[in-house]
């Protein structure tokens, strides 16, 4: 389905839309995102069938190492360099806005009342201070992907539904050399990756603690029920010894495991799939996240990748930079950025399509979107990084669950103090 997409779509992009900006002086924007190979290479393509529609407008692409990214913006926006229209993650907004990074989306090219009329519900969490500051191509939830190949080496008959099962099985794959090191995880682990989000939105909320207030100002996953899944979680690598931080090196370390072998289960994204399906050798399937009973509520964590106007794109540039925005968002290039990076379409009217449900790799995220929540984050890096020292004080230094929360959440709170003591309250 989604290849006829993509050909239908490509022809209509050169045949189709009115080749505006003819006659006019040649403008150059730049657009930046961070480096990820199935996205490098779709923003080229679609740079191309832009360029083809506007032969006034040219768009230098230019991409950068994830650890590198918010540096390079931090240094080039500021000094007036850098992009016009930028890729960033939703949870780097409100640190953007702040920064004096971003400007607002306009009014005229992106009312709110369609945004919210057309988006699924989660791009309000790209809304600070009344008004929208970018606009995603794609959504995200979270899933397991599993290796089928090691599921019946293991003699592991299904998916597991809940974790309970999901360690049990993740035992069974586990192998070790003569030393006693592991050599297969049955669970590719990855604090820093995807499971600081499993942690706090699927765990925390599974086993009874909510990690946030509904104002978004305190942090409440500090209590005894967030300290048990924080143990259900280090125990993995403490006791059950089903998985080790960092076994291959790297942010996607437990990703090139699972492609390698080397890795029985995963929690990750959809826009893994791509990458997967090109790199995996061993056959693999994708499953709806495990719930802590059965039929027990579920739990999930939407994001996605957002693409705004940064306050260099004035005069001319911020024409072009709109309308190139404008293509980036369409339904046409959604359609596309399906097929090639593997993330869901964020207009509710394409994600609803029944067919995508149907997809064995795209059903079981989109299944997931009615009850994923997405995080607001003030400071996204920040915030990470007190979930991944608290699995690191568990498992490294012995730290008792409840006492590694309760410091993670006193320093998470003083990142949410500092963000809104700028704000006054609505």
């Amino acid at each position: 389905m989604k290849k006829v997409w993509a050909a239908i779509i490509i022809a209509a992009a050169v045949l189709a839309m009115p080749a505006a900006g003819i006659g006019q002086p040649r403008v150059t924007i730049t657009y930046w995102q961070y480096f990820f190979e199935s996205k490098v290479k779709l923003v080229d393509q679609l740079i191309a069938q832009f360029e083809a529609q506007y032969p006034g407008v040219k768009v230098a692409h230019e991409h950068f190492p994830y650890d590198a990214y918010n540096q390079k913006v931090a240094s080039a926006v500021p000094a007036g360099a850098g992009p016009d229209v930028i890729n960033l993650f939703y949870g780097w907004v409100p640190l953007y806005v702040d920064s004096g990074y971003l400007q607002p989306l306009p009014l005229d090219a992106f009312p709110p009342v369609q945004l919210e009329r057309d988006y699924v519900p989660m791009i309000r969490a790209s809304k600070l201070d009344g008004k929208y500051w970018a606009i995603p191509t794609a959504v995200r939830s979270l899933a397991m992907f599993y290796n089928a190949d090691l599921f019946r080496t293991a003699a592991v008959v299904r998916p597991p539904v809940t974790w309970e099962e999901f360690q049990a099985g993740a035992e069974r794959m586990t192998a070790r050399d003569d030393r006693g090191r592991i050599t297969t995880m049955g669970f590719g682990m990855a604090p820093s990756g995807q499971d600081h989000h499993l942690l706090r939105e699927v765990l925390f909320r599974q086993w009874g603690a909510a990690p946030y207030s509904a104002d978004n100002r305190r942090v409440t996953y500090a209590t005894a029920a967030g300290a048990e899944a924080l143990r259900w979680y280090t125990d993995l690598i403490t006791k059950s010894k089903v998985g080790a931080i960092d076994f291959f090196p790297g942010a996607g370390g437990y990703r090139s495991a699972f492609m390698a072998g080397r890795a029985g289960m995963i929690v990750d994204g959809s826009f893994a799939i791509g990458a997967i399906r090109r790199g995996t050798r061993a056959s693999w399937g994708v499953a709806p996240l495990p719930g802590r009973t059965v039929g027990g509520a579920p739990s999930n964590f939407g994001s996605y990748w957002v693409h705004g106007l940064t306050t260099r794109a004035v005069g001319p540039r911020r024409e072009a930079a709109i309308q190139f925005l404008k293509f980036l968002v369409s339904e046409q290039t959604q359609r596309l950025w399906l097929d090639a990076v593997g993330e869901l379409p964020a207009y509710k009217r394409l994600v609803d399509d029944p067919r995508l449900a149907a997809d064995p790799a795209m059903g079981p995220f989109v299944s997931a979107l009615p009850y994923a929540r997405t995080t607001f984050f003030v400071d996204e890096a920040a915030q990470r990084q007190v979930l991944v020292d608290a699995v690191n004080e568990v498992v490294l230094n012995n730290k008792p669950p409840r006492q590694a929360l309760e410091e993670a959440a006193a320093k998470e709170q003083k990142v949410l103090d500092e963000f809104w003591a700028k704000r006054k309250r609505p």
